[in-house]
């Protein structure tokens, strides 16, 4: 791509997009939905570096294995974070039985909660576009 103005621009704001999730990820953990709404944040701005840049930079970036690991790994942390409580004898996703003498049980409950869905919404979203845009993760021969 040749519009310097847009690549400027992209490289300016792409920081703020991503500190702008982290922001609404750390903050979120007070109401529900924090960690959605953080993961499309920070999916926009890698969707922003993908349609600036194009596919090909996008993928030596992220690949689709490290999106699809980042997918597996926030369900894992949201399961992790239930059957820790069923371990220590209580229901599932129920954090009166996490104990923590640094977080509240609800706090460090949901904490955990959230980071596993802001990272799952990030990768799923990421590598929903990426799969759409390169037919399949292949560059199309257009």
């Amino acid at each position: 791509m040749n519009n310097k103005i847009l690549i400027t621009i992209a490289r300016l704001i792409f920081p703020c997009i991503i500190a702008l999730g982290f922001y609404i990820q750390i903050n979120g953990n007070n109401a529900p939905g924090g960690g959605f709404q953080a993961g499309v944040v920070m999916a926009s701005a890698f969707i922003l570096i993908c349609l600036v840049f194009g596919s090909n930079f996008m993928s030596k970036i992220l690949t689709v294995y490290k999106l699809k690991v980042f997918a597996a790994s926030g369900v894992f942390l949201y399961g992790a974070t239930g059957l820790l409580c069923m371990l220590f004898g209580s229901e599932f996703l129920n954090y009166t039985a996490i104990e923590n003498s640094f977080f509240s049980k609800q706090t460090l409950g949901i904490a955990l909660i959230e980071w596993g869905v802001g990272i799952t919404v990030f990768s799923v979203f990421t590598l929903g576009y990426y799969m759409f845009s390169t037919n399949g993760g292949k560059e199309k021969n257009v």
